[in-house]
């Protein structure tokens, strides 16, 4: 770290990659390794930034039936049938131990349509089409309209969708923390090429340590 890279906690804001039932939960039709593992970590996060009452975005994925919107590496397997992250299921919705409510429930319309849905205080739900969360979407500028420079990463899973947020993060000059605890499918080669773009690896603990 230096003056550049180092995290300013007072100024981040907690970001979930990802962190849903399909993605998640064991028998989900897409689950991912080690993801239902790092829940707890991921949650203990969230607590923490809730009683601070700092911002926190929870950044998902949603896969029409048709497949019009989704990528083109799964999108013959929508188009085939394969139902995952589908929008009104119970399979897109936000993992129940991360949700600052159990009766939260996901607003698919409103999120297709870019809009930020408030599950919280200081709380928001954002769809991304995409693997990162800043192409075609309004992430940037809500984070600096909200004064972020700090963007610590969590969720699921790290060669996807949070390591191409991470760069492009990176790429906006926001300081970048990963919870290298609380997400899922990171390798120790990942670590060495984070640390390499001023990436600060952290586990769950030390960035509430920071936020106390």
């Amino acid at each position: 770290m230096d003056k550049y890279t180092k995290p300013d906690i007072a100024r981040s804001a907690l970001i979930t990659i990802d962190s849903q039932n399909d993605f998640t939960l064991p028998d989900a039709p897409m689950s991912i390794a080690g993801t239902k593992e790092v829940v707890p970590d991921i949650s203990a996060l969230l607590g923490a930034y809730r009683s601070k009452g700092r911002l926190i975005i929870h950044v998902i994925r949603l896969y029409l039936r048709d497949g019009s919107n989704v990528d083109i590496c799964r999108r013959q397997s929508i188009e085939d049938g394969k139902q995952m992250a589908e929008p009104g299921t119970e399979g897109a919705e936000l993992v129940a131990e991360l949700k600052p409510d159990i009766a939260v429930k996901l607003a698919p319309d409103e999120l297709m349509a870019g809009n930020f849905q408030k599950i919280g205080n200081n709380e928001y739900v954002m769809y991304k089409p995409r693997w990162g969360a800043f192409y075609k979407t309004a992430l940037e500028e809500f984070l600096q309209d909200r004064g972020i420079d700090t963007l610590v990463f969590s969720g699921c899973n790290f060669p996807n969708c949070p390591r191409t947020s991470i760069y492009e993060a990176s790429e906006r000059d926001f300081r970048v923390v990963l919870a290298q605890d609380a997400i899922s499918q990171l390798y120790s080669k990942d670590k060495e090429e984070l640390k390499n773009i001023g990436v600060s690896l952290l586990s769950a603990s030390e960035i509430q340590k920071l936020l106390a």
